[in-house]
């Protein structure tokens, strides 16, 4: 493990019974300190790829490493720093937030207890109600208090922002910008649904589709480098065989070539643009534009023959 990676899989496998393969030969690597994004369909493997991560669940094949051990045989001492809320969180419905807190305290010896009341004041939770009488909106609050007051170097999330309104879903996101702040070199994992969640607070982001991550790039190097590219040609079809550099999904349509290209220098165009007759256009792309164009399926029992998508140098029909 890089002395910068914090969070690392290897060719990570896991299927279920009746042979559903929830994540397959997956890598990963999030650097020490960042806000590192999973998204994906419904389905693609990013609740299996954290609960493997975690311990929860062991792989059939490959590794994954949490500050450089496997969480699957690991002491109490390292289990301490590293936190875990799940899309389904349940808590002792009997117990109040602020027993809870108490009882937590006793288990984690970073527990900041000032830092559990702020959060409590902010989000309004009320603590001295029994867990069970609170709305599911302030249950899953409740669980990342209990996370983020644990002082974790490494803070595992899973759809955090579930069954929040805006309002709440904007200030969980604030709440977390400010515990990374608070804390030396906290790394956070989360995967979401949500786009605006991963513009706001990911500093890096990876795409994740049928138990791969088809590609991870800084937010911003994914903002500046993936561009829509349509190229026009002067007759009745695409020639056979085009192909632009740097494409990672192809559409063909009568003479209109469009793909998804990670466009890091013009001379990737200077094949469309040397054929006579030919318009290249180059549009920019948000984070939502991108996620559609590179996971987008056309139909899912009978994929178009026409759409193509490039996974590690291999051209495979969807």
């Amino acid at each position: 493990m890089s002395t910068r990676t914090i969070i690392e899989a290897r060719n990570l496998t896991k299927a279920f019974r009746g042979g559903v393969v929830a994540v397959s030969g997956l890598d990963l690597a999030v650097p020490r300190g960042s806000v590192y994004g999973l998204i994906g369909r419904n389905g693609a493997g990013k609740t299996t790829t954290l609960r493997l991560l975690m311990g929860l669940l062991r792989p059939d094949q490959g590794e994954a490493t949490v500050l450089g051990m496997s969480l699957l045989k690991t002491s109490h001492e390292l289990r301490q720093k590293v936190a875990y809320v799940s899309q389904c969180q349940q808590l002792p419905g009997w117990m109040t937030l602020a027993e809870l807190c108490k009882s937590s305290a006793s288990f984690y010896a970073r527990w900041d207890e000032d830092l559990a009341r702020a959060l409590a004041r902010r989000w309004e939770l009320p603590v001295k109600r029994p867990i069970a009488h609170l709305s599911g909106g302030e249950q899953r609050q409740a669980s990342i208090l209990l996370a983020l007051a644990t002082r974790p170097e490494v803070l595992f999330l899973d759809e955090p922002a579930a069954g929040l309104d805006p309002i709440a879903r904007r200030e969980l996101l604030a709440s977390l910008v400010d515990a990374l702040s608070q804390q030396d070199g906290c790394t956070i994992l989360f995967s979401t649904h949500y786009i605006g969640d991963l513009e706001r607070i990911a500093e890096h982001v990876a795409m994740m589709d049928r138990g791969r991550i088809l590609r991870s790039l800084r937010l911003d190097q994914w903002l500046q480098t993936t561009k829509r590219v349509q190229v026009v040609f002067d007759g009745d079809s695409v020639p056979l065989g085009f192909t632009i550099p740097g494409s990672t999904r192809m559409r063909t349509e009568g003479p209109v070539f469009t793909a998804l290209v990670e466009l890091t220098s013009e001379d990737q165009l200077n094949q469309a643009r040397g054929i006579r007759g030919t318009r290249v256009n180059v549009f920019t792309m948000n984070l939502e534009d991108i996620f559609i164009d590179l996971l987008e399926r056309p139909s899912e029992e009978a994929p178009a023959p026409s759409e193509r998508i490039l996974l590690d140098d291999h051209l495979c029909l969807l």
